[in-house]
């Protein structure tokens, strides 16, 4: 039997052939196995040669999803009629000269293999001509051809046919029409995202698909991401030193099931950049439910010498000189933008009026409009607390006042103050009316009627504490009139005996009493009404499973959150108005008020004119 693998006789019995230099074809071949693998990367790289000529105006016609044919015209440059070979020629280029240049490259295009390599393994037409020609030229094939006079206009058509015509066993590995098709619509996006000023043109047998006028960015991101994303995006513009980070960032209700709506260019160009990607996502990392991606369309500059894009012949990788500053630089630049997803731009909301008792004869002529009927009222709530005094929201309760307008009789109170850093009359969460099964307080603002998890926003507000206070080295420590003693096993007594410092910087002091007894003897101020046994627990998992040296920079949010969620009001916690109104004022004020740290959003608007559709009102 055959040994698996086993190379044939023809080859073991063959003489060695000697070392000798590959004809100019079969190297434009091979060469042409990385540049140009699909039809998609003929279409990116003749885009990209336009865009450096200088076009403003690009039409691009594919047949059969671009394996039949592809045909680019721009209107850019031109190339001299005594040039026309030498563009065809392997590593010939106008872009660089020399390792100064290539050190410091501002074009798309550098490495002069494109055209000779697409020139290798399909039917190839250059026609071309520059402002002060006469007429055009064309040359058809390779660099050997001949170079003849021929008709258009000033700029550059390229026609591609039968990519793969004399490689057959590559064209096997082409998919069907529409996948390539697809694949070349999106680069002609890609490139139609990242310069606004130019036109773009898209055809496909013979039928428009797509066109994009001169316009600006946000008009042009928002006809390629869609109406959803344009809908739900936050403008971003950063500068530190060389770096300027500028675009579009998705908000969190618009991320999707697949990371095709991300696009990041450096310097013009779209890249898929592991240390770019990360960035973004960490500064999504508690906004972002689940496995969602987000959208975003960003562009960096900075200075070219800074950045290496010849790391691969597709140019869609690249590596700078200092990543991990880059890296904080995206990460808090996204971070920021993210951190004004809160309810305050959303608009404005009226305090409620008073009604009149015609209208609602149920109610005594001393009531409100946001009182509810006696048979309809809650029973009095104990106060919202902890095990002990008032905490959480309640402690704010006093700053807002009754939330009623003034009125006759026991039941009128001080008119609603804003809360501390917002604007008078500035309620974009309106003003809370009931509690629905101990979990949502429904509230009317002046767009109709507002849903707040009560839970998911407590603890977004808890959380931002929790992190304004750590970063500030503003951990406040409790300490307990009585340690909390709890049996430990070996592996938590050795995690307070090696991470004593991380825990003094998340707020806790542990003590180790003998090999199987702990203490807790201190607990973070914010956190003081928590169970301190399951919260030390919780925290010593934590610690144990990240590193004392990742807590507090890499898994912290992580932490926090677990210590947000122990503490925020749980459901069936009954909530009276002014608590529930200090929670909307609380959210108002809050970052990233809108998602929880999970991802979940914390409240959500139903506009009056819905509402009024399930009633059929106005129809």
């Amino acid at each position: 039997m055959n040994a698996p693998f086993a190379p044939s006789p023809s080859s073991t019995n063959a003489a060695p052939r000697p070392i000798q230099a590959l004809p100019d074809q079969l190297i434009s071949q091979i060469a042409a196995g990385e540049v140009i693998e699909r039809p998609s990367a003929v279409v990116k790289e003749l885009l990209e040669n336009a865009l450096d000529a200088g076009a403003t105006q690009i039409t691009v016609r594919l047949e059969q999803g671009g394996v039949k044919r592809i045909a680019i015209t721009d209107n850019g440059r031109g190339i001299p009629a005594e040039q026309l070979p030498l563009a065809l020629a392997r590593h010939a280029t106008s872009k660089i000269a020399s390792l100064v240049d290539l050190e410091n490259v501002g074009t798309l295009g550098f490495r002069g293999e494109a055209l000779a390599s697409i020139a290798s393994v399909a039917q190839l037409t250059v026609t071309t001509r520059t402002a002060d020609a006469a007429h055009a030229w064309e040359l058809t094939g390779s660099q050997h051809g001949t170079v003849s006079p021929a008709s258009g206009a000033p700029g550059t058509t390229i026609d591609v046919q039968d990519l793969y015509f004399n490689t057959p066993a590559r064209r096997k590995f082409l998919k069907s029409e529409q996948t390539e098709y697809g694949h070349c619509a999106e680069v002609v996006r890609r490139i139609a995202l990242a310069r606004p000023d130019v036109s773009f043109s898209l055809s496909h047998n013979g039928k428009t698909i797509d066109h994009w006028n001169v316009g600006e960015f946000a008009k042009r991101s928002a006809h390629i991401l869609g109406d959803d994303f344009a809908n739900a995006r936050l403008p971003l513009e950063e500068s530190a030193g060389p770096l300027r980070l500028h675009g579009f960032v998705g908000l969190p209700t618009a991320s999707k099931a697949r990371g095709d709506a991300q696009y990041f260019y450096v310097n013009g160009r779209f890249v898929r950049d592991k240390l770019l990607v990360h960035a973004v996502r960490a500064a999504y990392q508690d906004v972002l439910h689940g496995d969602r991606y987000p959208s975003y369309a960003l562009a960096l500059e900075l200075d070219p010498a800074l950045v290496d894009v010849n790391v691969h012949p597709s140019k869609i990788e690249v590596r700078f000189r200092d990543s991990r500053s880059v890296h904080q630089f995206v990460f808090h630049a996204v971070s920021r933008a993210l951190a004004t997803t809160s309810a305050t731009s959303f608009g404005q909301a009226p305090a409620p009026q008073a009604a009149p008792s015609a209208a609602l004869p149920w109610i005594g002529s001393t009531a409100q409009q946001a009182s509810l009927p006696t048979q309809f009222a809650a029973t009095p709530a104990r106060p919202f607390s902890f095990g002990g005094e008032p905490a959480g929201v309640r402690q704010d309760v006093q700053a807002y006042g009754a939330m009623f307008a003034s009125g006759p009789g026991p039941a009128s109170a001080p008119a609603p103050q804003p809360a501390p850093g917002l604007p008078s009359g500035e309620f974009p969460l309106g003003f809370a009316l009931a509690q629905l099964h101990g979990i949502y307080v429904l509230a009317q603002n002046s767009s109709g009627l507002v849903v707040v998890d009560m839970h998911a926003a407590h603890e977004r507000i808890l959380y931002e504490q929790l992190k304004d206070a750590l970063d500030g080295n503003e951990m406040f420590v409790q300490p307990l009139l009585i340690p909390v003693t709890f049996y430990a096993d070996a592996v938590e007594v050795g995690t307070v005996e090696e991470h004593q410092q991380t825990l003094s910087a998340l707020g806790f002091d542990i003590a180790v009493m003998s090999p199987t007894t702990l203490a807790v003897r201190a607990v973070p101020a914010l956190l003081k009404n928590a169970d301190a046994q399951s919260l030390a627990r919780d925290v010593l998992r934590d610690v144990r499973e990240y590193g004392g040296s990742r807590v507090l920079v890499e898994r912290r949010n992580e932490l926090l959150g677990t210590l947000a969620c122990h503490t925020a009001v749980r459901a069936n916690r009954s909530l009276t108005l002014p608590e529930m109104n200090a929670l909307l004022r609380q959210m108002e004020a809050t970052e990233r008020a809108d998602q929880c740290n999970h991802g979940r959003p914390t409240w959500s608007q139903m506009a009056l004119s819905d509402l009024d559709k399930l009633f059929l009102r106005g129809q």
